[in-house]
């Protein structure tokens, strides 16, 4: 499909500035890398993280100086791919609902620079690269993989018939913390449900602060959303899930036998989470994304610190 120049190269508001899909990407390709959100790397970097995490509490767990590196690399491809796969299909879905919301309508379904055909056949073939990296891990980890795909699917139509779809996200995005286990032992043990869990409630509460920024146009669209639930106490409403994110880590931690090393870094995760709830106070869109986006630098330093203390253990 034929679409504009300013069209194509027009960046979304809440892509990075001036990123290479906007700058130098050929603009027959610039349509499908923003319906893989290739701009907007947050995206599979929260996807990414419950997987490092458990990668790393499964490395403490089994005695190893480190996580698997080759596993930790087909995570990082996978959620790459995989979160195209995912957001093609989520625009595919809610391309007459992005049309009304100012933040989502340029994206390129709802703007006319990519049928619904065209969107379809590249969120396919994704589809099947994410099936070549799944494949290379144990059986039960494929199974675990593909059985995730039922709640993919079922996500774009929560934000019709709820007021909380991001506990769907959650119960999606937070996947890894089960794979990333699994690809280890092959099996799911006490620590990979409990961070798991942790993770579903960090997304229930960074992606509340991202719906911040729709409100207004949510309303008038009819779109629901944890933001909208929560409303006044949505300050609140983070906190207590930023809360149970921390300790439910934390006792994975302690059920993995993890060290000292892991639950200082799980402190300077807390602190951080603490800072964005304080923050949310009064924000407005630009620093409700931004405090969204931070959640890439909060998930690493947890990720750093379960990595490390395996080696620590390992060594000492």
């Amino acid at each position: 499909m034929a679409s504009s120049p300013n069209a194509t190269d027009a960046p979304l508001p809440d892509a990075l500035k001036g990123h290479w899909v906007d700058t130098r990407a050929p603009r027959r390709l610039r349509p499908y890398l923003k319906l893989a959100r290739i701009e907007r790397p947050i995206g599979w970097q929260l996807l990414l993280l419950p997987c490092w995490w458990a990668a790393g509490l499964a490395a403490i767990a089994a005695g190893l100086p480190f996580p698997n590196l080759w596993h930790c690399l087909l995570f990082l491809i996978g959620a790459i791919v995989m979160r195209g796969a995912g957001s093609t299909f989520n625009d595919i879905v809610d391309r007459k609902l992005d049309a009304q919301v100012a933040r989502t309508r340029g994206r390129p379904l709802p703007s006319g620079q990519v049928s619904p055909k065209e969107a379809a056949a590249f969120m396919i073939g994704l589809s099947l690269v994410g099936l070549a990296i799944l494949l290379q891990f144990n059986r039960f980890t494929v199974i675990a993989g593909i059985a995730s795909l039922a709640i993919v699917a079922i996500y774009p139509f929560m934000k019709r018939i709820t007021n909380m779809p991001q506990f769907v996200l959650g119960l999606a995005f937070s996947w890894g913390g089960l794979v990333g286990w699994s690809a280890v032992f092959g099996q799911l043990d006490v620590p990979a449900y409990l961070i798991y869990a942790a993770a579903v409630f960090w997304t229930i509460g960074y992606d509340t602060i991202y719906a911040m920024q729709d409100i207004e146009d949510d309303v008038i669209a009819g779109i629901k959303s944890s933001a909208r639930y929560f409303g006044a106490f949505t300050q609140q409403a983070v906190g207590f899930c930023y809360g149970m994110t921390i300790a439910l880590a934390g006792v994975a931690a302690w059920f993995a036998g993890a060290g000292p090393v892991a639950f200082v870094a799980l402190a300077a995760f807390a602190l951080h989470l603490g800072w964005q709830v304080h923050s949310i106070a009064g924000a407005d869109g630009p620093t409700a994304l931004k405090l969204f986006r931070s959640n890439w630098q909060a998930g690493l330093i947890l990720a750093a610190g379960f990595a490390l203390d395996a080696l620590v253990k390992f060594a000492f």
